[in-house]
Formats: C-alpha cells, structure tokens, sequence
C-alpha cells in the first residue's frame, strides 16, 4: 500500500515522526486482511528499517514517533518506557464536566469478555492517570486536552467514560448522541516531545487537530 495520508514531519538518520490517519492500524492485525498498517506502509516505500516505538489506536489520529535503527529504538522505547516523552492529546467529549481541569487516577484491565474493550478494576487493573483541561466549551459537547501519565491501551477514552463524558464518536464506549454526534473517533495525538536519541536535545513535535 502506498504511504497515501501518512505525514512526515520530521526525518532524520535516527528516527522519523508522522503523522498516522484515523482507521489505520499502527502495526499488522493478526488476520491476513490486517496487515495494512502505518509500518508496513513505510517499510514497503522507502523506510525498509523502521521500526515501531509506541502506537496509537486504529481510530485515533496524531504523532507517532519510529526508529530507523536498533540503537535509536531500543533508546526511545527506553524514554516511554521510564516516562521521560510527554504526549498532549486533543478530543471531544460529550456534555459539560463540572470542573474546568482535573487528574483521573483510575486502574485499568483489559475485559477478555467484552474483547477490545477496558475496564476499571480496583482490584486487578493497572495503575493509570490522565490529566485533563477543557479548552472551549460548546452547546453540548466540549473541547479538551489529555495529557496521559501513563500509557495504558484505551486509557484516555475509558478515563473520559468513568467522568460520564465519553469521547464523541467512539464506536467502543460511547453511545446515543454521544456516538452519533461525530462520524469518527474525535481523539488525535496533537504534540509529542522526546529526546533525541543520539544528541538528547530535547524536541517537540505538534500536529494539527484535524476536527
């Protein structure tokens, strides 16, 4: 498949930051009919060295960033494995919090039963935290930025759901106008900063919110 709605922001010997599409996969599904996917895309024009980091959900848009050798992958996979990057997200969510600003610190599990969907769980979830701050406030849904503390799979949308202000859009844990309201996912990566792996410059990377 052809690198078609995928940006190149940033290229260097090391590393490359781009921009991934909504509905595309950040690395081949297990089914034959899922290996289209943002890096097979890029090993199969031009990038045969690039190697995954971090991923985003299928529907979730934004920055990735993609190492072009061991020595730069195993360096930036360290960097979001100690929470030294930070991520900055922009979304939608569905009716007016209360408050203006706050931090979720709720647990999270995968729930096999209702499979790709995740839970809070006291018990058996993982320790998970979100910042987040509303930006514009519309008639019915509000604007917001999500800033994760942790990186756990679904963390931002579960965590918005647990406020009862699910993201609009999202075909797994909203529903009714919350659903309908938006025809995708309205969650995008917007800014990312790293450290370089070879020079440790601190750099940071913005996007634009497509919605």
């Amino acid at each position: 498949m052809p690198l078609s709605h995928i940006g190149i922001l940033h290229e260097d010997p090391t590393f490359l930051i781009v921009s991934k599409p909504s509905l595309l996969l950040s690395v081949p599904g297990r089914a034959e009919d899922n290996r289209d996917c943002l890096i097979t895309r890029l090993q199969e024009n031009g990038y045969p060295e690039a190697r995954i980091v971090h991923r985003l959900d299928w529907e979730t848009s934004g920055l990735l960033v993609i190492a072009r050798n061991p020595d730069s992958h195993r360096e930036l996979s360290r960097q979001f494995h100690d929470r030294e990057t930070e991520k900055t997200y922009a979304a939608l969510c569905w009716g007016h919090p209360t408050a203006d600003s706050g931090m979720i610190d709720l647990p999270l599990r995968y729930d096999p039963p209702n499979k790709p969907r995740h839970i809070v769980d006291h018990e058996f979830g993982k320790p998970a935290q979100t910042y987040w701050r509303i930006t514009e406030r519309y008639a019915d849904h509000c604007r917001v930025e999500l800033t994760p503390i942790t990186g756990r799979s679904h963390q931002l949308r579960v965590h918005m759901l647990s406020l009862g202000h699910p993201l609009l859009g999202d075909q797994l844990y909203a529903q009714g106008e919350a659903l309908e309201a938006f025809p995708r996912l309205a969650l995008h990566a917007a800014a990312l900063t790293i450290s370089h792996p070879v020079t440790r410059e601190r750099l940071r990377f913005e996007s634009p919110v497509p919605f």
